[in-house]
């Protein structure tokens, strides 16, 4: 379906969310009130989706996230039939906190753990919980012995905007390889905390000046938004590219190809789980807007 509107016949990635509930209720999650929200793939459902983008899109990786993968109870099986049966990378992006025995069960079918921070210390833990910041660094040390690659994610705030490198040399030293940094959307709990918003309009171009100086050993993605040139406002058709990078799926089966979308409730696309088909909703457009590439420091 996503191919006969849109011409698109490859999707890279596919990011599913398993499910909306947390251990956390973080400032800037873009879920907000949906965190409260029961919705989620069954283990058969996650399996058949899996299986219908690697076999009809061409997917060759997965993303698990949430809410919190770590709580979804059948996470292993998810894991294990990926990497075993589909015979795709995985990687789970977590907060980190508490995964010891869980990490230990699923290490030797899981190619890469990203875990979320937002700072040192202290910054972290505001943001997300007590004790999270001590968590994650448990976290990536227990990986780093279990064998499995690591790396972090980290949502760009006013908060945290002068620990990016600080955090990035930290990440170095227990390992990881990668950190990626998003920009703040004011959508979900973010919306409630305008504060965290970057509004100083150079902030930016100082942290990126400071990425390009900083002869950093772990690598350092940038994506769209904190880019030198912003996000375009780039639109798929059906004369559009035949290949992306992405799609979401998010707990109720919605699709979305930019992370500009996500939290928003704008999709032309759904995957009917009983069915287990893509299906196309019309809205007033049918054009889907997509994710440019991201902006790439350092080294691994």
């Amino acid at each position: 379906m996503i191919g006969e509107v849109t011409g698109i016949r490859r999707i890279r990635m596919l990011y599913l969310q398993l499910l909306y509930r947390c251990n956390f209720e973080c400032l800037h999650c873009f879920h907000g009130e949906r965190l409260k929200h029961a919705d989620a793939f069954s283990l058969q459902e996650a399996i058949n989706l899996l299986t219908l983008m690697h076999h009809r899109y061409g997917t060759e990786a997965v993303t698990l996230l949430g809410g919190e993968p770590f709580v979804y109870k059948d996470l292993t099986q998810v894991v294990r039939y990926a990497k075993q049966q589909l015979g795709i990378p995985v990687e789970i992006c977590t907060n980190g906190y508490r995964i010891e025995r869980r990490l230990t069960e699923i290490a030797p079918y899981l190619d890469f753990l990203r875990i979320s921070l937002e700072g040192m210390g202290s910054t972290n833990d505001q943001i997300r919980k007590l004790g999270s910041y001590q968590g994650a660094l448990s976290a990536l040390d227990l990986a780093r012995e279990l064998g499995v690659h690591t790396g972090a994610t980290m949502t760009v705030t006013s908060r945290n905007i002068d620990e990016v490198l600080p955090l990035a040399r930290t990440l170095q030293d227990f390992g990881a390889r990668q950190l990626k940094l998003h920009c703040l959307r004011a959508v979900g709990n973010a919306a409630d905390h305008p504060d965290l918003l970057v509004t100083d309009p150079t902030a930016y171009t100082r942290l990126r000046e400071q990425l390009q100086d900083a002869d950093l050993a772990i690598e350092v993605v940038v994506d769209e938004d904190l880019s030198a040139d912003g996000a375009p406002e780039i639109c798929a058709t059906s004369n559009g590219p035949r290949e992306i990078e992405r799609i979401e799926a998010d707990p109720r089966g919605a699709l979305t190809m930019s992370c500009k979308a996500v939290g928003k409730d704008s999709h032309a696309f759904w995957y009917d789980k009983l069915a287990n088909r893509v299906i196309h909703r019309p809205s007033a457009t049918d054009e889907l807007t997509l994710a440019v590439p991201d902006v790439v420091y350092g080294r691994v």
